[in-house]
């Protein structure tokens, strides 16, 4: 069983950044995939970024492509989302999450096996 616990969320202002982290326990011996969802209430949960388990071939969606940039740290069990240029339509709640059965990254949510419990990030204008 792995477990994941965001940290980094928070209120900032339009333009600003943000780095939330993940940092994965238990079965952290096994290679995984990684993502980063967001989600919105009353709307679907909705892909951000993933990576491999070497930290090659990230993957985003198209509204952060070329803002957000996803990395992870294997040896301190982390991973990573460095936010810039943020809007106020980034403003959600993100997940950290693990797909179990893969080394290459995945953006459907029915592929991850493992959440986080969410971190806010709320962006003013």
């Amino acid at each position: 069983q792995v477990q994941l616990v965001e940290s980094g969320g928070g209120l900032v202002q339009a333009g600003g950044s943000l780095r939330l982290s993940c940092a994965a326990s238990g079965g952290t011996g096994s290679r995984f995939a990684m993502g980063w969802f967001r989600q919105v209430p009353g709307k679907e949960r909705e892909f951000v970024a993933a990576v491999s388990w070497s930290g090659e071939t990230p993957l985003y969606g198209d509204s952060v492509r070329g803002r957000f940039t996803i990395f992870r740290d294997n040896g301190k069990n982390t991973l990573f989302l460095q936010m810039n240029s943020l809007v106020p339509e980034d403003t959600a709640i993100y997940y950290c999450a693990a797909d179990r059965d893969r080394v290459l990254p995945s953006r459907y949510v029915s592929l991850y096996d493992y959440w986080g419990q969410g971190t806010q990030v709320t962006v003013s204008s």
